[in-house]
C-alpha cells in the first residue's frame, strides 16, 4: 500500500519575492525614529510617501514612482505639523489626496500635484481637530466618498466627512484603553479594532455599537492587529503569554474559540499583516525582522496555510503596500511591497512563477510577435476595487452600504516598449534577406513602386542594386546599435561597481 504524501494544490504555493535593483531604490531617505507601531509608509499607484525624520515638527516625503535613486537632501517634503507624524494613507479614491496624523492632536489631508513636489507643502486642504491627545491611527473608509476614520491616544475613534470638516461619528466610550490598530470591512459597514485590553471588538459607527467582541484574543502583553478578511472572518496577530508570536483566525459569529490559531517564533517585533481579498493571501511582516512571511486563507481546516517566506539581510523599520491596480500584471505580479530600511525604501516584488513567463521572454528575445492579450491571467486577477466611489458620504450617513466598486486589470495587461523595438527590429532584417525582394522594396522605395509597380521592374539590375545598398545600411545599423548596447552595458557595470565600494565603505 502506497503512503505518498499529498500536497495541496494552490496556485500561489510557489510565490517567490524578489527584491529590485539597487537602481530601482529610493536611497538616502530619512525614515522617522518615531516610537510607534506604524507602517510609516504609504504607496498608491503614482506616489509613494515615507514618514522622515524632521527637526521642529513633523514631515512626510511623497516621490513619484519614477523618482527611483539617490534622493537629494533638500528634496521637498510635506511638513505641515507641529508634531511627529504617526501615519500616513493615501485616499483609495483619488491618488493625489493624503492624510496624515500626527502627534499634534491634528489630522491633516494633503492635495499633492500632479507631478510631485517642486517646493515644501505646508498648507494642507483641510484640518481636522477633535483629538485631545496624539492620533496615531487614520484609515479610509473603502467605498465611501471622503469618509476618514481616525483613532487616538485619548482612546477615542472618529469618523469624519473630510469634505465638510464635521465629526460624523464620535465613540467615546467603546476602547478603555490604548488602540493599536482599526480596519473596516469590505463594504465599510463595520470596522474591527484591536485594544491593549487585549480585546478584538467588531463595531458598527453608525449605531455607535459594538456588535462582537472577544476578550484576550491573544494572551500577551504586546501589541496585537486585527483586520477584517472578504468573507467577514478575522485575522489577528499578536503574542502569547510566553511571548510567542502568534497568528490566529476568527468567525464572528462565534468567536469562543478561534478557527485557526498558529505560532510562528519567539521574536518581539510586532506583527503588521497585509491582506489582498482577490488572492485570499495574507503577507505578515514583522517590524525589525527581515522576512516577509505568506499564508493563504481557505475555507478549508487548518483555514491558514503556509506558503513560503521572503528573507533578506536588512530589518525593516516599515512597509508600504501597492494596490492591486499599481501592479504589473505583464509580469505575474500578485503583490509589491516597499520595505523601509534606515536610510532606503527598497520595493519588494512578488510573482508567481508561470512556464509562459519563460517562453515570453524567449519570444521577445526571438522577436517573435506572437504574444496577445489572451496572456492575462485571470486566475491570478478577478476584478478588484478600483478608484471609483460607491456613494456619497451622506448617503453612508443616510444608512446606505456598497460594495466596492470593481475593474478589470485586464486593459493594463501591454506588450512592453521593448518588445515592440525587438518585433520592429527583427521585421527590418527580415526584410534585409534576398528572398523577399518585393516585400523590401516596396516598404523601402515606394517612389520606385509607384513609377514600375510590374514584376519586370523589381527584377532590374538598378532596383537589385537599390535592394542590396539598403540591406547594407540596415546592417550598419544593426551592427552600430550593437556597440552601443554593448558600452553601455560596460559603463552601467563600472557604475555599480563603483557604487558598491561606495556603500562598503572602500571609498
Amino acid at each position: 500500500m502506497s503512503f505518498r504524501k499529498v500536497v495541496r494544490q494552490s496556485k500561489f504555493r510557489h510565490v517567490f519575492g524578489q527584491p529590485v535593483k539597487n537602481d530601482q531604490c529610493y536611497d538616502d531617505i530619512r525614515v522617522s525614529r518615531v516610537t510607534w507601531d506604524s507602517t510609516f509608509c504609504a504607496v498608491n499607484p503614482k506616489f509613494v510617501a515615507v514618514i522622515v525624520e524632521a527637526s521642529g515638527g513633523g514631515a512626510f516625503m511623497v516621490l513619484p514612482l519614477h523618482k527611483t535613486g539617490r534622493i537629494d537632501k533638500s528634496y521637498p517634503t510635506v511638513c505641515g505639523h507641529t508634531g511627529p507624524v504617526l501615519d500616513i494613507d493615501w485616499c483609495p479614491h483619488n491618488d493625489h489626496i493624503i492624510a496624515s496624523a500626527s502627534e499634534d492632536c491634528t489630522i491633516m489631508v494633503w492635495q499633492i500635484p500632479e507631478n510631485g513636489l517642486t517646493l515644501p507643502l505646508t498648507e494642507p486642504v483641510v484640518v481636522l481637530e477633535g483629538h485631545s491627545k496624539r492620533v496615531g491611527i487614520i484609515t479610509w473608509h473603502p467605498t465611501a466618498r471622503n469618509v476618514l476614520l481616525s483613532a487616538g491616544c485619548d482612546n477615542v475613534v472618529i469618523v469624519w466627512n473630510v469634505g465638510t470638516t464635521e465629526e460624523l461619528y464620535r465613540l467615546d466610550d467603546l476602547h478603555p484603553d490604548l488602540i493599536y490598530n482599526v480596519s473596516w470591512n469590505r463594504d465599510g459597514s463595520l470596522f474591527c479594532s484591536a485594544c491593549k485590553d487585549k480585546s478584538v471588538r467588531i463595531v458598527d459607527p453608525r449605531r455607535g455599537q459594538v456588535v462582537a467582541e472577544k476578550e484576550k484574543a491573544h494572551e500577551g502583553a504586546r501589541p496585537m492587529r486585527a483586520i477584517f478578511l472578504a468573507d467577514g472572518k478575522i485575522f489577528t496577530t499578536g503574542f502569547s503569554r510566553m511571548s510567542e508570536r502568534q497568528l490566529a483566525l476568527w468567525d464572528p459569529e462565534n468567536l469562543e474559540e478561534p478557527m485557526a490559531l498558529q505560532e510562528l517564533d519567539s521574536s518581539n517585533g510586532a506583527l503588521l499583516p497585509f491582506y489582498d481579498p482577490d488572492t485570499n493571501v495574507v503577507y505578515v511582516c514583522g517590524k525589525g525582522d527581515s522576512s516577509i512571511r505568506y499564508f493563504e486563507i481557505t475555507a478549508e481546516a487548518p483555514y491558514i496555510h503556509f506558503l513560503n517566506v521572503f528573507t533578506s539581510k536588512e530589518p525593516q523599520r516599515g512597509m508600504g503596500w501597492m494596490p492591486k491596480r499599481g501592479l504589473d500584471v505583464n509580469k505575474c505580479e500578485i503583490a509589491r511591497f516597499y520595505k523601509l530600511h534606515e536610510r532606503k525604501c527598497e520595493p519588494i516584488i512578488m510573482t508567481v512563477p508561470r512556464k509562459w513567463c519563460y517562453e515570453q521572454a524567449w519570444q521577445l528575445n526571438a522577436g517573435v510577435d506572437t504574444l496577445k492579450s489572451d496572456l492575462f491571467q485571470d486566475d491570478l486577477y478577478p476584478d478588484t476595487a478600483g478608484p471609483e466611489a460607491a456613494m456619497e458620504a451622506e448617503e453612508w450617513v443616510a444608512g446606505k452600504t456598497a460594495a466596492p466598486v470593481l475593474i478589470s486589470l485586464r486593459e493594463a495587461y501591454v506588450p512592453t516598449k521593448q518588445r515592440d523595438f525587438k518585433v520592429n527590429r527583427r521585421s527590418l532584417l527580415q526584410e534585409s534577406h534576398p528572398a523577399p525582394a518585393s516585400a523590401r522594396l516596396s516598404a523601402t522605395a515606394p517612389s520606385a513602386t509607384s513609377q514600375a509597380p510590374a514584376t519586370p521592374a523589381i527584377s532590374s539590375g538598378t532596383a537589385g542594386g537599390e535592394g542590396a545598398q539598403i540591406a547594407e545600411e540596415v546592417l550598419r545599423e544593426v551592427a552600430s546599435l550593437r556597440a552601443l548596447v554593448a558600452a553601455q552595458g560596460e559603463r552601467i557595470a563600472r557604475l555599480e561597481e563603483q557604487l558598491s565600494r561606495i556603500e562598503n565603505g572602500d571609498v
